[in-house]
């Protein structure tokens, strides 16, 4: 089964998704109950976030399919346990074969753990943090294919600016476009697929 024009795949359920979801179950579910979602809990963000900087020059579906090892390496992504995490974390986490082994993404995780402490510190907190970037509503993109689909967009590269300057890592503006469109700051579904509705009345509820 292949996506059509538009980038839809029609699915024997009579459903039509976005074409990246494939016709892998857990991708589809991830698809269909999470992506473009609107998630406006601050440490729900974070993990999201470091997860999509672990994703980098990866499937997403590599990570999905890593998301509770990550969880469980990384004390439930609580930011106040991760900010705790020893040298020795480090390297037990550097052994740990139910996450990707990348240092330099470990050590990210943790400063980025020490800088959501810090914006939340100062208030009004991470979740707010971001979600000024759009004016606190969803952008609705309304995409008819594929090919209208950004990669990074103006406010991509003004959040990944201000993340980096906070001290988190691994949030360039391609990465921070797709942090968007999952948590729903952005519903890139495209116009045919069978979620577009949804995320957008969901957009609308604050």
């Amino acid at each position: 089964m292949s996506a059509d024009a538009t980038g839809l795949i029609h699915h024997p359920d009579g459903c039509a998704r976005c074409w990246w979801a494939g016709l892998d179950p857990l991708y589809t579910a991830y698809h269909d109950t999470e992506w473009g979602v609107p998630e406006r809990d601050g440490r729900a963000l974070y993990e999201k976030l470091i997860l999509d900087g672990f994703q980098a020059g990866l499937s997403w579906i590599t990570i999905l399919r890593r998301r509770e090892g990550f969880r469980r390496a990384f004390a439930d992504f609580e930011p106040a346990a991760i900010a705790r995490f020893t040298p020795a974390d480090v390297e037990r986490l550097m052994q740990d074969t139910g996450i990707i082994r990348n240092r330099a993404k470990i050590v990210g995780t943790l400063a980025g753990a020490k800088a959501w402490l810090a914006i939340e510190a100062r208030g009004p907190g991470f979740s707010r943090f971001l979600w000024d970037f759009v004016g606190g509503v969803p952008i609705q993109s309304a995409a008819p294919d594929r090919q209208a689909i950004a990669t990074e967009t103006e406010v991509s590269r003004t959040m990944s600016r201000a993340l980096k300057a906070e001290g988190f890592s691994f949030c360039g503006p391609t990465i921070v476009h797709a942090f968007m469109q999952a948590t729903g700051m952005v519903n890139d579904h495209l116009v045919g697929c069978h979620r577009h509705r949804p995320c957008a009345t969901l957009g609308a509820v604050r």
